[in-house]
């Protein structure tokens, strides 16, 4: 990716440098050194996966680039997003197509050879529009080896499947919001 070597070594000290020790029976345990780097609270987690998902980032580009992924449109038709990226997730979007599936899985197989991190088949999801047959849907399940989400899930608290009925969406979501502050008094409003 073009960083300076210095940098590089400066941060891979900070990542082998972690130990650890474990309490057991009110025990303190030597410290070690995990094989693995940085466990997955430390803060500088999110950054470094940040730094290596710019790598699939550059390979979901390349392959929309070379019309092996379309993306999903915006409302008007003339935006196409790939993928999302937030913190250690990734939302990736194409057209339901056992080839739009078997690009996904080899960008995927490539990432996790260039970046040595791997992907979480358990922790994967699929979610399929109406037009899409049952059918096609087994096909491209079992592709990619990915849950299929019957039930609109929730990502961050929202609903990821909308739909026409923005109200009936965003309800649960408000009501969260609205039943705390009903108890309040103006007082604790005003500033």
């Amino acid at each position: 990716m073009g960083f300076h070597q210095d940098w590089v070594v400066l941060v891979m000290r900070y990542v082998y440098s972690v130990t650890y020790t474990v309490g057991i029976n009110e025990h303190i345990s030597e410290s070690f050194v995990p094989f693995r780097g940085l466990r997955q609270g430390n803060p500088l987690s999110p950054y470094l996966f940040l730094l290596c998902t710019e790598g699939l980032s550059h390979l979901l580009h390349e392959a929309k680039a070379k019309n092996m992924l379309r993306g999903a449109l915006d409302g008007r038709g003339k935006l196409s997003i790939t993928h999302l990226l937030l913190a250690d997730d990734c939302i990736i979007f194409d057209n339901a197509t056992i080839e739009g599936a078997h690009t996904i899985c080899n960008i995927l197989l490539e990432y996790e050879a260039t970046s040595r991190q791997r992907i979480n088949i358990n922790k994967s999801l699929i979610y399929f529009g109406t037009c899409v047959g049952p059918d096609e849907r087994n096909l491209i399940v079992s592709v990619l080896g990915v849950r299929l989400a019957t039930n609109p899930e929730k990502y961050l608290g929202l609903p990821i499947m909308i739909g026409r009925n923005k109200k009936w969406a965003f309800a649960n979501f408000l009501d969260r919001f609205h039943r705390p502050i009903e108890g309040w008094k103006l007082r604790y409003l005003l500033i």
